[in-house]
């Protein structure tokens, strides 16, 4: 098993790692809209914060050698429900291949963000 780390993405805020590749296939953390850069949660609302989780997933999912277009299965949650259309909308941006998914809402998530995801894809 290997422990996947990138600069690229958020360090964890807790006792676990950004990812985990057993054999061909990658699990990752759930991430949140926390700018690598900064450390701080992105400003903005679902939409802004929805680019900054995939722009974290990707850079993740880079790090392990593979790539949004090989994710098998997203786990998204949103604090409010409401907000499904416009996270949506974002998603489908990245997520062209159009992975297995499941999509809860009204949920208490780190930081007080509005969404978080977490994958399961290939690895070369």
């Amino acid at each position: 098993m290997k422990t996947i780390h990138t600069d690229n993405a958020p360090q964890a805020i807790g006792p676990y790692s950004q990812a985990k590749v057993y054999e061909s296939v990658m699990f990752s953390s759930g991430q949140i809209p926390i700018d690598p850069a900064t450390g701080e949660l992105v400003s903005g609302g679902i939409e802004e914060q929805t680019h900054r989780v995939c722009q974290n997933l990707k850079a993740v999912l880079e790090a392990a050698g593979s790539s949004l277009e090989k994710v098998i299965k997203t786990n998204c949650y949103l604090k409010d429900i409401n907000d499904f259309a416009a996270f949506n909308k974002v998603y489908a941006e990245y997520f062209t291949e159009k992975p297995a998914r499941s999509c809860v809402g009204g949920l208490q998530i780190p930081k007080g963000a509005l969404v978080e995801v977490e994958v399961i894809a290939q690895v070369d």
